[in-house]
């Protein structure tokens, strides 16, 4: 979950005041990149992220950038590294839990092969109709089974029947911080071993280090506890590997060993 709406700005404090603006404004692109520094990371997107950008990637972002809800979207260098990844695992079966609308999702659908299969599920379907024209002339609609509800009843549906089981090659989730232990209790059966499972913003805009008195958001502290307890519960589960990167807002990626 990331904002989009202020990644061509810079700053170069002089003075104090100069510097007071620059961290917060830092904070209030904390969601986008957790590098302490904006111009370093205006110079990763420049450098690896933007030239390489999909055109119709482009083009969502900028159309999401103008949403007033913007600062739940992935960032530009996170759909990257999700669409290298999905190659890299030669991802075929996919599930996306949390869309919005559409970024990375459509990172996802350009990774896989023409006849790959992505498990869409989002609460709000006109979020994702705001990039669906954009993804279809993309030419990756068919790849998207798209389910407007809460996702533990689908879960829980897939769940059910054995035949899900290990079937699914990646999935990613970036919702509701609350359910993400429900989700994992469910996912862990439907991904297959060796497959991956991608949960975004583990290190919450930094307030994972925070301490408790710490001045934040209400949503940010709101979610802090529920993001510090799947950290935990995924640390010290047995059944995964795990790695846990400083892109975008913190994602941890979660390979499946048994």
């Amino acid at each position: 979950m990331a904002t989009t709406t202020s990644e061509a700005t810079k700053t170069s404090p002089t003075n104090g005041e100069d510097k007071q603006s620059q961290n917060l404004r830092h904070q209030e692109v904390g969601h986008k990149s957790l590098l302490q520094s904006d111009d370093l990371y205006q110079y990763i997107l420049e450098t690896s992220v933007y030239p390489r950008e999909p055109e119709s990637m482009k083009e969502l972002r900028e159309v999401t950038a103008k949403h007033p809800w913007n600062i739940m979207t992935t960032s530009a260098d996170e759909g990257q590294f999700l669409n290298m990844l999905i190659k890299l695992v030669n991802a075929k079966n996919t599930m996306e839990i949390g869309v919005y609308t559409g970024y990375s999702l459509l990172a996802t659908a350009l990774a896989l092969p023409e006849d790959g299969k992505i498990l869409a599920m989002d609460v709000n379907r006109e979020n994702y109709e705001l990039g669906l024209p954009i993804i279809e002339k993309a030419g990756v609609a068919h790849k998207i089974d798209f389910r407007e509800g809460p996702a533990l009843p689908v879960l829980d549906e897939l769940v059910a029947d054995e035949k899900n089981h290990g079937t699914y090659d990646f999935i990613f989730v970036d919702a509701d911080k609350d359910n993400y232990i429900n989700y994992h209790k469910r996912l862990i059966d439907l991904v297959k071993v060796g497959g991956v499972i991608g949960y975004d913003n583990t290190l919450w805009n930094g307030s994972v280090v925070a301490p408790p008195d710490a001045p934040m958001r209400k949503y940010v502290r709101y979610y802090r506890d529920f993001v510090l307890e799947l950290n935990k519960a995924l640390a010290a589960d047995p059944r995964i590997e795990i790695c846990m990167l400083p892109v975008g807002d913190g994602i941890t990626i979660c390979r499946r060993i048994n």
